[in-house]
């Protein structure tokens, strides 16, 4: 794939840097149960996950939340926010109702010179709300991404989550995904190939993860866009990715 060619060149060329890519979105929770707070925040990155490094992220293109049929733009509720001199952003939302909300970022294509390319990540998460457990399995109708076939909350670790990744809404057979641990535990990986697992995907799109630890997981499907975006002059080729986090819980 001409995608991991990128990441491979990348490495070569900068020693200590992160194998992936991630764009992330998190809830302060996975869940809202009956008779909590229905206020969460979300945060918006664009991150290696394993690592702790944050990249530049300009404002999203679009932030948009899936309930039950309807759907809406929260995009000019976003609050900037800065780490290590990169931007990131936060977002507040009520939850109103139950059921199952997926929350989708569509980030401005983000340009890597090392891989000579753009990056764009169509991230999601759900959360699921109020303990009726419906629209989780729903599409968003993103260029690419995961439909869960597992119900992406409450989750123990060692789980398996498993999703089908759909470019234009059909199976794409074969496809790789990503997976990443998002490190805030400070954990070490004892060696560079520890840091991003890597699975394929069935002839119908298919693939499957056991999670082993608690936090936040992420999984992104990447192929190569239909088309080119132009920067200083020249067209370059652009990688779009489909993410998905979810989390998982110790049994205590």
């Amino acid at each position: 794939m001409k995608t991991r060619i990128f990441l491979t060149v990348a490495a070569l060329l900068c020693g200590t840097c992160a194998l992936a890519h991630f764009g992330a979105i998190i809830p302060s929770d996975d869940i809202v149960d009956s008779g909590e707070s229905p206020n969460i925040t979300l945060d918006i990155k664009f991150i290696h996950p394993m690592e702790g490094h944050f990249m530049q992220m300009e404002r999203p293109t679009k932030v948009e939340v899936f309930a039950r049929g309807s759907k809406s733009d929260l995009t000019d509720k976003l609050n900037e926010q800065r780490k290590d001199g990169f931007s990131w952003w936060k977002l507040p939302y009520a939850i109103k109702r139950p059921g199952d909300h997926i929350f989708m970022v569509e980030p401005a294509p983000y340009w890597e010179p090392a891989e000579e390319a753009f990056i764009i990540h169509l991230t999601k998460v759900v959360v699921g709300a109020m303990g009726l457990e419906v629209g989780w399995d729903e599409p968003t109708g993103a260029k690419v991404e995961i439909l869960p076939l597992t119900r992406p909350y409450g989750l123990w670790t060692g789980n398996i989550f498993t999703g089908v990744v759909l470019k234009d809404g059909k199976p794409l057979p074969s496809a790789e995904v990503e997976v990443e641990y998002l490190n805030e535990d400070g954990i070490k990986p004892p060696s560079d190939s520890y840091i991003t697992q890597v699975v394929k995907a069935d002839e119908s799109g298919v693939f499957s993860y056991a999670m082993p630890r608690e936090g936040w997981w992420g999984f992104a499907a990447l192929v190569e866009g239909d088309e080119k975006l132009e920067h200083e002059g020249k067209l370059y080729p652009v990688e779009i990715g489909g993410v998905f986090w979810v989390k998982t819980r110790d049994m205590k």
